[in-house]
């Protein structure tokens, strides 16, 4: 039972993902950064655990960077919704993990398997940084702006992190690809389809 724990926890992250987006479409920052914490903290503590006692498996090398796919689309979505996040930058980080889901699920399809690397983590990282820095933004400058508040509205400092999280991701995928050509994932021979007798 104890070496499931690493990918019960990674599974909880697709369920928290609803309730993010619920509290950023009715504006409450504040839970809504409760559970991207709770989130991203589930998200530390089952790789620790999976390293430290050694229940590492193709099932969580898979999904976990599902679930962190899944939930970083899902709340730049909402956050594009809501006017926070440009539409073009969602496009291309969607682009991008399509390509990437296209990747794993070929290797996926010839029994080889491909845990994330630290530039895909750099990437998540930062768009985790950010979409922090958005909800607190958002949640400040709502109270900044009510009558009677001494508060100064904040700049939207958080675009720059989203900048440096779009360039991370499009080093991240070329990266990982030049890793798939070097281990011989992408060379021709590899890319042909047995013919079925």
């Amino acid at each position: 039972m104890l070496k499931h724990i690493p990918n019960i926890l990674t599974v909880s992250r697709f369920f928290l993902i609803p309730l993010i987006i619920y509290f950023i479409v009715v504006d409450n920052y504040i839970m809504a950064f409760v559970m991207l914490t709770i989130s991203g903290l589930t998200d530390v503590l089952d790789g620790f655990i999976a390293r430290k006692f050694h229940f590492v498996t193709n099932f969580g090398k898979l999904v976990d960077p599902l679930a962190d796919k899944a939930t970083q689309i899902s709340v730049l979505v909402a956050l594009s919704l809501k006017g926070i996040v440009p539409f073009w930058m969602l496009v291309v980080v969607a682009i991008k993990e399509a390509a990437m889901i296209a990747g794993a699920s070929f290797l996926y399809g010839k029994e080889l398997v491909v845990s994330s690397r630290w530039f895909g983590k750099l990437a998540t990282v930062l768009f985790y940084v950010a979409i922090v820095c958005s909800l607190g933004i958002r949640y400040w400058n709502t109270k900044a702006i009510e009558p009677g508040s001494s508060l100064s509205a904040l700049p939207q400092f958080d675009m720059w992190i989203y900048d440096l999280a779009l360039v991370a991701t499009i080093f991240s995928l070329l990266m990982y690809y030049k890793t798939f050509y070097q281990q011989g994932y992408l060379k021709k021979e590899n890319l042909k389809i047995d013919n079925q007798k």
